[in-house]
């Protein structure tokens, strides 16, 4: 599909290599993402790493940005990083003062009035600047207040107004999709593209995600970083679901959304204008909701790869069922360790001396008989619900339903008895229900 410019669209995200991924910039790639994939278009990832002044960049924090986006399956059609087109920069920046546009500028040091420093300032034309963002409507900059700003600290160190303009303007970046706290940059960016040549591409600025105090979002204060949530437990079809619909809205009641169904909904007429309050309980809900979608077998692959551990697979529909994110899966598995081993403490059966020895010893000697008598090939935990709650109803629910769960798992807190039944199959249900009545 083309655009209004003629051209197939194309969409990019500008990461730094400044620490962890915030979460923010990973809804803003989404965002291109989708737009570009719904256009069948190209999006692509530009790792801005020119500025690489003390605590600006670190070469493991370019290979985070690339993990991250893998792990994420926002998967650009193209990578690279922008000190690879330093010569390009330099290139246009020496055409722009042979041009007249631009001119290098002597100057005192900001730091040190004692030293002289060689600028680049663009000559502003003073004009006033309109454009119709494809989210805020539109919008109007006088442009004469910002003067003949610097575009490079030399020749050879461009400032990011105008590498981006470059790197824009030569991938044919016909829609930038940013953040709000963009809006000023673009009215000097639309000077350098002008003076350039370059099309000017459509705008598209979004609202911040906000802490639950409605401050910025903030990796420092609320640790906003994909590691963060990755390390937490969280798998990525929870969290780009729940950043899709930050700031953005269908329509309709569904909530739950794939990536493929994403790329067919998504617009940008949807998108809210005002910021979105990110809630960590919201998001463990989804979450919660994506890992009850994997099967089983996908399940265990990825908590053995989170715990870095062996377990007993059969503990999956257990786990799957309480756990809203892997590590608190993982904290269940040492808690739901009986599916192995089990250890009886003879007190336990009897709820802290709640339930009679004798009525315990009765009431497992029952359910065990009538556990004995169910076929091999039906042990389900709802044929063994059945069976059991007509003698639970007549004797006493907690009664009867208590020493059971506490013989079987050997714990105080555990699944119904019933699921544990069918998870540990009729043999060994039995055989525990046995030691459980020698202990007493």
């Amino acid at each position: 599909m083309f655009n209004i410019f003629g051209k197939k669209v194309v969409t990019r995200i500008p990461p730094s290599p400044t620490g962890e991924m915030h979460i923010g910039t990973v809804r803003t790639a989404l965002f291109n993402y989708l737009y570009a994939k719904q256009h069948d278009g190209t999006y692509f990832v530009r790792v801005e790493d020119t500025d690489r002044g003390e605590g600006r960049y670190k070469p493991e924090w370019v290979d985070a940005i690339w993990r991250d986006f893998e792990w994420t399956g926002i998967i650009p059609d193209k990578r690279y990083v922008q000190s690879q087109h330093a010569a390009r920069h330099k290139e246009l920046l020496k055409k722009l003062v042979t041009e007249g546009k631009a001119y290098v500028s002597k100057e005192p040091k900001k730091d040190d009035p004692s030293q002289t420093v060689e600028v680049v300032r663009l000559r502003n034309p003073g004009t006033t600047i309109t454009f119709a963002d494809l989210i805020r409507g539109e919008v109007t900059f006088d442009t004469k207040e910002l003067g003949d700003f610097v575009i490079a600290r030399s020749i050879d160190d461009p400032l990011y107004h105008f590498a981006v303009v470059v790197d824009d303007g030569d991938a044919g970046v016909t829609h930038v999709i940013r953040g709000e706290d963009h809006i000023s940059n673009t009215p000097r960016q639309i000077l350098i593209l002008e003076a350039l040549g370059y099309a000017r591409p459509a705008y598209g600025h979004l609202p911040l995600i906000l802490a639950p105090d409605r401050a910025k979002l903030s990796k420092r204060k609320h640790g906003a970083s994909v590691d963060t949530y990755r390390k937490q437990g969280f798998i990525p079809e929870g969290l780009i679901n729940y950043l899709a619909l930050l700031g953005w809205n269908p329509g309709g009641e569904q909530e739950l959304f794939g990536m493929d169904e994403l790329i067919k909904l998504f617009s940008l007429e949807r998108v809210h204008k005002a910021g979105a309050v990110f809630d960590i309980e919201k998001l463990k809900w989804f979450n919660f909701e994506h890992l009850k979608r994997l099967t089983d077998e996908e399940y265990a692959k990825r908590l053995k790869e989170f715990a870095g551990a062996e377990f007993d697979v059969r503990l999956v529909p257990l786990i799957k069922e309480r756990a809203q994110t892997l590590a608190e899966a993982a904290s269940l598995l040492a808690e739901y360790n009986f599916i192995s081993k089990v250890s009886y403490s003879p007190d336990l059966f009897l709820n802290k001396g709640k339930i009679p020895k004798e009525d315990a010893s009765k009431h497992l000697q029952a359910v065990k008989g009538i556990l004995d008598r169910l076929p091999d090939e039906n042990f389900t935990a709802e044929t063994i619900k059945e069976a059991v709650m007509p003698y639970a109803d007549q004797e006493g629910r907690g009664a009867v339903l208590w020493p059971l769960r506490t013989a079987l798992s050997g714990l105080e807190k555990s699944p119904d008895p019933f699921t544990i039944s069918a998870l540990l199959g009729k043999e060994v249900a039995l055989s525990r229900i046995a030691q459980a009545l020698k202990n007493l």
